[in-house]
């Protein structure tokens, strides 16, 4: 109960949250919650950033002017696609007049820095591609021509990477996740279709086989980093990440997921917390947590549901 007074004790973005998925609030509750991301705190906040033209940034996926030889200082978080993900991630109401508003404008004036192809539309790299149809999705708008290209892209070891294009043959748990989160979303708003639902399916089997950790061929971590837990995940992928896919997906437990679940229980602090611990570098609007090292709410929030889906 602690634990949740605090989660309560928040944004509304979590606030809405942690009342549905912990607290099981009446229905009216959570929606009288929910309706106020889009007007206080971080949603409003963020919303309001927008520029003239409705963009973030004046960019897609970068801000205008951004250039690669920046990248050492970390990729910038606050163009218009992140900025839209951020929206999806607090819940915001897609029938708002404000979230659809942003949203029309998105679709009407924002366009890739791959060629210059309408957002909604999608680009060339899977992982970009996963992040549109999850947002299209949420927000209501066309995406299935990008769905189609997805299945089509997917790989004979059942995932995706963005790499393809340039002759990679396997898959990246970066690729695969984003594509797995975005096609589970067009299936819960749309019913899917059979050969979305197959390659579903079969990309959650990529992960399952490697206990979403270790590498398939040897059994070994495939990166130590992934250990950690990150909010927001950007395009990283991470164990808790895979768990909360699984979770939404509402699959009975796999066994296979066994291991990773007692990496999320033994990352449980004294206080019944868990920690931000690998935030990625690059220019924010604004933090959402108290820095690495530090309590975090989101990653509470997100592992207390996985447990509560794993343990029910």
């Amino acid at each position: 109960m602690v634990v949740l007074d605090w989660l309560l004790d928040s944004d509304p973005a979590i606030r809405w949250q942690a009342l549905r998925d912990l607290a099981d609030a009446p229905a009216e509750i959570v929606a009288a919650e929910r309706a106020r991301v889009a007007t206080e705190g971080w949603g409003a906040r963020l919303l309001a950033l927008r520029g003239d033209d409705g963009l973030w940034e004046r960019g897609a996926l970068f801000p205008a002017g951004w250039s690669y030889p920046d990248l050492p200082k970390g990729q910038p978080w606050t163009a218009t696609a992140y900025s839209l993900v951020a929206l999806q991630d607090f819940g915001a109401d897609p029938h708002n007049e404000k979230v659809r508003t942003a949203v029309a404008q998105v679709r009407e004036h924002c366009r890739w820095e791959h060629a210059g192809q309408a957002f909604f539309s999608g680009e060339v790299e899977p992982c970009i591609n996963g992040m549109v149809v999850g947002l299209g999705a949420y927000f209501d708008q066309d995406v299935d021509g990008v769905v189609a290209r997805l299945v089509g892209e997917q790989l004979e070891d059942g995932g995706w990477n963005c790499e393809a294009e340039r002759g990679s043959v396997r898959s990246s748990f970066h690729s695969t996740i984003r594509v797995l989160e975005g096609l589970l979303d067009h299936e819960r708003a749309t019913g899917g279709s059979p050969e979305s639902m197959a390659a579903r399916r079969t990309g959650g089997e990529y992960l399952l086989e490697r206990k979403l950790l270790r590498r398939k061929s040897t059994g070994a971590i495939v990166e130590p980093a992934w250990l950690q837990f990150s909010y927001p995940t950007r395009w990283h992928y991470d164990v808790l990440r895979g768990l909360e896919y699984f979770k939404v997906a509402g699959d009975p437990p796999d066994p296979r997921l066994n291991e990773a679940i007692d990496l999320l229980r033994s990352k449980r602090q004294s206080d019944g917390t868990w920690l931000l611990e690998n935030t990625h570098p690059g220019a924010i609007h604004f933090a959402l947590e108290d820095g690495d090292g530090r309590p975090s709410r989101w990653n509470t929030l997100r592992a207390l549901r996985v447990l509560r889906w794993y343990e029910q």
